[in-house]
């Protein structure tokens, strides 16, 4: 059976108390990929009660894929997202595997994982060097109108330019997979279309040095800045939670296959193995009456209401960069494996501040090198044998792959015919849903004191969520201005405070 997500209705009297408090609201959160807007509640004497975090925009892709054909599912779910189209290629590829209930060749899960790699670092230096360096590099509270990527690219040109150029490394690979960058039609239920020819290797062998060069000085560059961001180190998401990714069955890192390891805020296994296809059993989905994106939780803990969730024993957890490093014993490559000793030494087995998200991220570019120069060295990749054809034999099947934001699930039911009948899809920044509400009400809780609206603590506000680099729309986005408002709203329904930004 499909998860059904979970209602929850706020009480009258939980409303009658909202009507009678300022409210901040930022709409809409700037430098993330979607809308989305920020409510935050003040009482009389300008203390934050509470944050929200809304997604405001709905895409419905569950619901009209119903009445498609399996084996075009790749092709469609690769729209989800014109900023990781792979994912979604890779996990519903991987469903299709399971309702063919075929094991792909060799030469095309070699394949898959090598274009899930260059996934990873494309996405991961668009969020590092693109939406969230103007904030390290040019300041939290720097002039909004220059803290963007043409602002670094003016006071940093050298790391600007090398961020653009290992983003474009990453996408180099996806294309010479799968004969574009973005939304390839190349993953299929069985396999994958096309091996990788000898030239397209040598032209990844060749940028390999650059771009390890640059990720390196990243890393160094980064962790100098540390000293001047412990605040934001102490107040970005520093709580705690669990942890859940893919790890090998003898617990390395993993961004492909594998099991699930949940572990708690100590380091502690808590659960490990499980099989990611029966993800039911411990993952389940809740909605909130006032965003788009549904909530999962750790369904062995249940799911807390809103007032509860400060309790240690919720069933908030986190995904992506972060929780891979926390859940994993090594990484098993020797530059990354080096780098993550050093990261730990943050926090001991847990590193817990969704402020290191950043670091987290990389690190697994890093790792993401390595393992394609690895890989490149296996003569498997030029096979021809890349698809086990089949037909339908199973009318249900879960694919899960790691996105750059965490573990993806996608499930679907279909006909004896092959026509899907119902789709699941568990989006990374869904599993955040519930930390990021908590890391804006954190930081809010800090840096919000009275009516006053700096510039710099709405931009703070945003960078908690942006650490998580949530995927809202999970789709290409407009280019060009992006405005924001944010209005103060006393008791009474006046406005006391109004602050626009346009950023170009």
């Amino acid at each position: 059976m499909l998860n059904e997500a979970i209602s929850f209705k706020f009480k009258s009297s939980n409303e009658s108390l909202r009507t009678a408090m300022k409210k901040v609201v930022i709409d809409p959160v700037t430098r993330i990929e979607g809308h989305a807007k920020i409510s935050i509640y003040l009482d009389d004497a300008g203390q934050v009660t509470d944050a929200r975090f809304h997604v405001t925009e709905f895409r419905g892709f569950e619901k009209f894929c119903e009445g498609r054909p399996l084996w075009e599912m790749p092709g469609i779910t690769a729209r989800i997202c014109g900023i990781c189209p792979v994912s979604h290629l890779l996990a519903s590829a991987k469903a299709g595997d399971r309702i063919l209930s075929v094991t792909v060749p060799p030469a095309a899960a070699k394949l898959r994982r090598l274009m899930n790699l260059g996934q990873i670092i494309q996405s991961h230096a668009l969020s590092f060097f693109h939406l969230s360096a103007p904030d390290f590099l040019l300041g939290m509270d720097s002039d909004p109108q220059s803290r963007n990527l043409f602002g670094l690219i003016a006071a940093e040109p050298e790391l600007a330019r090398g961020g653009i150029r290992l983003r474009q490394f990453g996408q180099e690979v996806i294309e010479i997979l799968g004969g574009r960058k973005i939304h390839p039609s190349w993953a299929v239920p069985g396999g994958v279309r096309a091996p990788l020819s000898e030239e397209g290797r040598d032209r990844i062998q060749k940028r390999i040095p650059e771009v390890r060069t640059t990720i390196l000085k990243a890393l160094e560059r980064f962790k100098q800045l540390l000293q001047d961001y412990e605040k934001e180190a102490q107040t970005f998401g520093n709580f705690p939670t669990l942890f859940m990714g893919l790890v090998t069955d003898e617990g390395w890192w993993e961004y492909y296959d594998g099991c699930i390891r949940f572990v708690d805020s100590g380091g502690n296994i808590i659960a490990d193995r499980l099989d990611p296809t029966r993800y039911q059993e411990f993952i389940g989905e809740a909605v909130e009456p006032w965003s788009y994106l549904k909530f999962p939780y750790y369904r062995p803990l249940g799911y807390l209401t809103q007032s509860d969730r400060s309790r240690l024993d919720s069933g908030i957890y986190r995904v992506g960069p972060l929780a891979r490093l926390n859940v994993c014993t090594h990484i098993g490559t020797p530059l990354a494996d080096k780098e993550l000793k050093e990261f730990r030494d943050l926090g001991g087995a847990t590193v817990l501040s969704s402020f290191f998200y950043h670091y987290a991220r990389l690190i697994e570019i890093l790792a993401s090198i390595e393992r394609i120069e690895m890989l490149l060295n296996d003569p498997e990749l030029f096979s021809d044998r890349l698809r086990a054809n089949a037909d339908i034999n199973q009318l249900e099947g879960v694919g899960v792959s790691e996105a750059p934001r965490g573990t993806l699930f996608h499930h679907y039911r279909v006909d004896e015919n092959g026509l899907i009948q119902k789709v699941n899809l568990i989006i990374a920044t869904g599993q955040n849903n519930l930390a990021m509400n908590r890391t804006v009400a954190q930081i809010a809780r800090h840096f919000i004191q009275g009516s006053d609206i700096p510039e710099g603590m709405l931009n703070r506000v945003e960078a908690g969520i942006r650490a998580f680099d949530p995927c809202l729309s999970c789709s290409t986005h407009a280019a060009g201005q992006m405005p924001l408002h944010i209005q103060l709203i006393g008791v009474d329904g006046n406005i006391i405070n109004e602050v626009w930004r346009v950023q170009q």
